[in-house]
């Protein structure tokens, strides 16, 4: 994989997508190089000045009114980052890191919080060489930064802690730097406040959010697309006319996936004609690109944020452009927070009306003809009777993953941190919605599939029927009963993959 240049510029979503999940390395741009020596050689003029300036001479948060004498400031440094990297619980996945470290880097190379160049080069080395620090989830409120986790990536720069390399294996630091021919850094004055002191994490996790939900949101139309065709819904009810009546724009891009994806449907012509009786379909099908699209409204919103916070530069104190160290409140989570909290609504109700149009396959009272649960022998087969239980646990775990983090506050630091903004949190359960969004419409997919298969002989459009051929070439059709959680995995790997939506679109063209 190509290595990505890093400069002082803002980064794209792809960028952080690439590094972070791909493992694409990094090295520092020239720019990037000038920034960092003359950022440095600022603070240490401040650092040999008489007057205290937090961060550089003076303890921390309830602290900051101790002054630090200059042959103990390294030391404070180094307790500051020991002390800090006081996580717990399960580990934080691979991705989450490298993306924390990616974007703390940017922050460093923004020239706006002083470190040596051989501090933001040690880690780009780190990224390069697939060592990544072990970070727990528990540690951050998402104010004064990501704490604890940042302070677990810095413990790593100073060799100590553990961390995976790039096979995996979880090693002490020492050793795995020392095998990448790394040589850990001895921090120096502002630097260890520099590495932990910013929202990389929280913004991190939304990026990656971001990203997945955008594709997910595809997923759910072409989902959405195959259960109207095989309940024998509608689709007249998605016409560019009616939805400029409503002119919000991911209604329509919604809905036009829709037309596409259902153009050509012998199944849906089988029953346009004078002789239907039904007059309207149950929301779930026939509202579906205005719960999507709202979904994707709300994703843009959080883009945004994202792309907003992806240019900036996270510290506190922070160096401004006429060399002072400044104290500011750009560390709290806030912002990142909202978004991440606003997000969970939609990735679990998306989820639920997805569940909804499920479990209208298995009864046959609104399932227009098929047979009970989709069953072949009804009664010696339960069909996929079960695979709505799951998917409704699912659901159920999203809408209160949906209870947002951002309304809660704990004060900590002797009351000198009296309001903070959990976005840690809200991005940790976020990541976990997302995680069960995909798997409840891998199971709609799953269970449409199988629905369009008992209507033949009627076709079903050129695209969803792509998808089903796919579908096909990891899971059987209609039959007697089998394992079903295997089937449910191989439908969660199509769907992660982007498979099932590559399938679509080699018939319609990219979906919006």
């Amino acid at each position: 994989m190509d290595t990505f240049e890093l400069s002082p510029d803002p980064l794209g979503i792809d960028d952080v997508v690439a590094i972070a999940r791909h493992a694409a390395p990094v090295r520092l741009s020239r720019d990037a190089l000038t920034t960092l020596r003359d950022a440095r050689a600022a603070v240490e003029a401040l650092a040999a000045a008489d007057r205290p300036v937090y961060g550089v001479s003076t303890g921390f948060g309830a602290l900051a009114t101790r002054h630090i004498p200059t042959e103990r400031r390294d030391q404070l440094q180094r307790s500051l980052v020991r002390s800090h990297a006081a996580g717990s619980g399960p580990e934080v996945e691979v991705e989450v890191v490298r993306a924390m470290m990616l974007l703390r880097l940017r922050t460093l190379v923004s020239g706006h919080t002083g470190v040596r160049p051989e501090v933001a080069q040690m880690l780009a080395g780190m990224l390069s060489a697939g060592i990544t620090p072990v970070v727990h989830e528990h540690g951050s409120l998402g104010c004064s930064g990501d704490l604890a986790p940042l302070s677990a990536v810095a413990l790593a720069l100073m060799g100590e802690g553990e961390v995976h390399d790039a096979s995996g294996a979880r090693r002490p630091a020492a050793d795995a730097l020392a095998d990448a021919e790394l040589s850990p850094v001895t921090l120096a004055a502002k630097e260890g406040l520099a590495l932990i002191n910013g929202t990389d994490g929280m913004l991190g996790q939304l990026v990656l959010a971001c990203h997945d939900l955008a594709r997910l949101l595809r997923v759910a139309d072409l989902a959405s697309a195959m259960s109207i065709e095989a309940l024998l819904a509608t689709d007249r009810v998605f016409a560019a006319e009616l939805m400029a009546l409503r002119p919000h724009p991911g209604q329509a891009a919604s809905a036009a996936n829709l037309r596409r994806l259902l153009d050509g449907s012998g199944v849906v012509a089988s029953h346009r004609t004078p002789d239907c009786t039904r007059v309207q379909d149950a929301y779930s099908l026939r509202c579906a690109p205005q719960v999507a699209g709202a979904a994707r409204d709300t994703l843009e919103h959080a883009r945004l944020v994202a792309t907003r916070e992806l240019a900036s530069a996270i510290d506190n104190p922070v160096l401004t452009a006429d060399g002072e160290v400044e104290s500011n409140g750009n560390f709290h989570g806030a912002p990142v927070a909202y978004a991440l909290d606003f997000l969970a609504i939609p990735v679990a109700d998306v989820a639920s009306i997805s569940e909804r149009r499920t479990d209208r396959f298995l009864d046959t009272d609104r399932n227009q003809g098929l047979p009970p649960f989709l069953a072949d022998d009804p009664g010696v087969d339960s069909g996929h009777m079960i695979a709505q239980y799951t998917q409704a646990a699912i659901v159920a775990e999203c809408k209160r993953l949906a209870t947002p983090a951002s309304v809660d506050s704990i004060p900590s630091s002797a009351m000198q941190e009296d309001h903070v903004s959990m976005g840690w949190g809200a991005a940790r359960k976020l990541r976990r919605a997302v995680d069960g969004l995909t798997q409840v419409l891998a199971i709609e997919v799953l269970t449409a599939a199988r629905g369009l298969d008992l209507r033949a002989p009627l076709a079903p459009a050129p695209a969803t029927a792509a998808v089903v051929a796919t579908l096909r070439d990891r899971v059987a059709g209609p039959g007697p009963d089998r394992h079903l959680a295997p089937e449910i995995d191989a439908a969660v790997d199509l769907v992660r993959s982007g498979a099932l939506v590559d399938a679509a679109e080699a018939v319609t063209g990219p979906l919006d």
